[in-house]
């Protein structure tokens, strides 16, 4: 994988990944997606004014403690404003999220992946305008809280993930976490120039 550059003329972010690199991003955001609609905060079926002029959603924490990390309390010591807050808020904050992880999908597919991968070799170049670089930034941020969340990873614990033995899934999927870490960075810095 290359790191996310800024193409000189055209301002659009680019990179290039493999086709295993461009089929493991499709699946995180894939998951992330599921994730974001397994406790449906609105169902997905509505009318779009309609789900906008609706204030029926969820008061209470999510059970997942992925979407309680996603979505976190807003007013730890008071349950009331906490439960009025997330009503008010948790569905569009869904959306967004799932929209994010959408682009990943959209924009890699777009870019050549093919449903299922079955070729070696194959690369993948991604150009995106800054609003689509936007939403993987957004989407790369929800990816990493969740691996982060399912780990434990915890701030300072990096002697711990990198004694672990290279078999072992646990540091398989750190690996992943820092790789998207690594992804979220060179974007930010495209992005910035």
């Amino acid at each position: 994988m290359s790191a996310f550059q800024r193409h000189r003329r055209s301002g659009h972010v680019i990179a290039t990944f493999t086709g295993f690199e461009a089929d493991l991003l499709r699946s995180l955001a894939s998951q992330l997606v599921e994730l974001l609609h397994s406790e449906a905060a609105v169902p997905e079926d509505r009318d779009p004014f309609e789900a906008l002029m609706d204030f029926t959603g969820p008061t209470t924490e999510p059970e997942d403690p992925v979407l309680a990390r996603l979505f976190p309390t807003a007013y730890p010591d008071d349950e009331e404003a906490a439960g009025e807050f997330r009503r008010f808020t948790e569905g569009a904050l869904r959306d967004g999220k799932a929209r994010a992880a959408a682009t990943i999908i959209d924009t890699l597919e777009e870019a050549g992946l093919p449903d299922e991968l079955r070729e070696d070799g194959l690369t993948i170049d991604v150009e995106m305008d800054a609003d689509t670089a936007h939403a993987w930034m957004r989407s790369f941020t929800d990816i990493r809280l969740a691996l982060a969340t399912r780990l434990g990873v915890e701030d300072g614990d990096e002697d711990y993930w990198y004694a672990l033995p290279e078999d072992d899934p646990r540091a398989q999927a750190h690996d992943i976490y820092d790789w998207v870490g690594y992804l979220q960075e060179t974007l930010v810095g495209a992005l910035s120039r």
